[in-house]
């Protein structure tokens, strides 16, 4: 008696959350409450502290690349865009990379008495489309930290260099070839801001390109490069 009692009391609720239909709101848009005044409306969002409309940004920053089991990755990377409306940019970019041989590569050619197969970037430059959908503050005792959150996808030159040409034959000593490709970078970026002009950023950057491996009767294969950015900017 109690579960039919339960299930006469639930499955109005339920039939009624199906018949709901998730909706995205713009800043510009507004809630009608019924049951108000017709004259009385209230914005969707309130008290956005920094607006990025029309606004020119400009950031440095240091990068640490992560995916490379036998390299140690740092680097510089610069990057300035324009937001042609709230919540998208469009965005230039340079990425400059310095890398030295770890102890993992040379554990290994001294316990195998070969060198593996490395492949490295030097530099990456091009274009992407920022999407900057989220903001919000962080509330401490004594401070507020505002931030937006946003993603971009773009398209780049890649300049690198690997040992291809020397890893396959025993006896040759470990050289790097330079090599070049096109490919797709995605980032995500987390936007701090001092005040109205200054801000920091921390930012994780993946570049996506194909490229020949030692044995090249297997065609080319997906290659990607994960980095780890500090930056810091400033909007005007």
């Amino acid at each position: 008696m109690r579960i039919g009692s339960l299930l006469f009391t639930v499955w109005p609720v339920i039939v009624l959350l199906s018949t709901i239909t998730p909706l995205f709101a713009e800043e510009t848009d507004l809630y009608n409450f019924l049951w108000l005044d017709p004259d009385k409306k209230v914005f969707v969002l309130q008290n956005k502290q920094f607006k990025k409309k029309y606004t020119l940004y400009a950031d440095v920053g240091y990068l640490s690349g992560v995916s490379s089991p036998f390299q140690t990755v740092t680097g510089l990377s610069i990057k300035s865009g324009f937001y042609v409306i709230e919540t998208f940019a469009i965005e230039l970019f340079y990425n400059s990379y310095a890398n030295a041989d770890n102890s993992a590569l040379k554990a290994v050619q001294f316990v195998n008495g070969a060198v593996p197969f490395v492949r490295r970037l030097n530099s990456s430059y091009g274009g992407a489309i920022v999407w900057s959908p989220f903001y919000g503050k962080i509330n401490t005792f004594n401070e507020i930290f505002y931030f937006d959150w946003s993603f971009a996808l773009g398209y780049g030159q890649i300049a690198a260099e690997s040992n291809v040409l020397t890893v396959v034959l025993e006896d040759a000593a470990n050289a790097y070839a330079a090599e070049s490709y096109s490919g797709v970078l995605a980032n995500t970026a987390l936007r701090f801001h001092i005040n109205t002009m200054i801000h920091v950023g921390l930012s994780v950057l993946n570049t996506f390109y194909s490229a020949y491996g030692p044995d090249r009767s297997k065609g080319k294969t997906l290659n990607s490069a994960m980095d780890f950015m500090f930056s810091v900017g400033m909007s005007y």
